[in-house]
């Protein structure tokens, strides 16, 4: 690797609360030259970035990418060419359906030094929040992360709805609200039982975090209903039953 190059760190910022910001990259906000961000970590995160630090917003938002992911990927780049310490801020964990390791791959084709900070993933952090164990010795021993909006490029879905409609675990979606009515018909066409319960979390750790509950069969009712928006994270399975149980836990930033 070429001393004049920097080096990238690929970070997770958690699901949003900055309380759950790892030490690590606490510290690398402090550190860095540059930060490239995502929208995921949220205004109560990036406020914390330095005057003096470089940004680019590379957010995604629905129909709407201030950078492409190519565009993203040349960014890191170049400022790593410059000889800059560059901090890509993601949401949740990179490697976690954070495209983490696409930029990963760009960075080692190039001979960049980088290094992966993990981070606390909104599948395991909003549905806690929300009183919710995404795995219980009397519910579900098992636990399944899918994506609910798969790459548009590929020609077949990656998904095996008819495994997983026979999956006897917790399913935990991510960006699933724009496809919520279909990934739900996809499991009740495969004969998951309507009655399953389902909870969709809204900005999950945060201060406006809400939840809804229902079941497979009226969720994507009570979302249009409730107006659900992105980003939210969808748990199936018998778990979202102690939601009532535990109750929600709130932040106040």
């Amino acid at each position: 690797m070429s001393e004049k190059y920097g080096k990238v760190y690929l970070a997770g910022s958690g699901p949003g609360d900055p309380d759950l910001l790892t030490v690590k990259v606490r510290r690398l906000i402090d550190e860095t030259d540059v930060v490239i961000y995502d929208q995921l970590p949220g205004e109560a995160i990036l406020s914390l970035i330095p005057e003096k630090t470089e940004k680019i917003d590379a957010g995604k938002y629905a129909g709407n990418h201030t950078l492409t992911q190519d565009k993203i990927n040349e960014a890191i780049i170049e400022k790593a060419k410059e000889g800059k310490i560059v901090l890509r801020l993601k949401g949740g964990d990179p490697y976690v359906f954070g495209r983490g390791g696409e930029e990963a791959e760009e960075l080692v084709k190039v001979g960049i030094e980088f290094e992966v900070v993990p981070g606390i993933t909104s599948a395991v952090a909003a549905p806690a929040y929300a009183g919710i164990p995404i795995t219980h010795r009397d519910s579900n021993s098992m636990v399944t992360f899918i994506t609910g909006h798969e790459d548009p490029t590929k020609e077949e879905t990656g998904l095996d709805w008819e495994l997983l409609a026979k999956f006897d675990g917790t399913l935990v979606i991510f960006m699933g609200v724009k496809m919520l009515e279909r990934n739900c018909g996809e499991l009740l066409k495969y004969g998951k039982d309507p009655k399953t319960p389902v909870a969709l979390i809204e900005k999950g750790t945060r201060p406006d975090q809400r939840v809804t509950v229902g079941t497979l069969e009226n969720i994507a009712a009570l979302a249009e209903e409730r107006n659900v928006k992105a980003p939210a994270i969808t748990v199936i399975g018998n778990v979202v039953n102690l939601h009532d149980i535990l109750g929600e836990q709130h932040t106040d930033y």
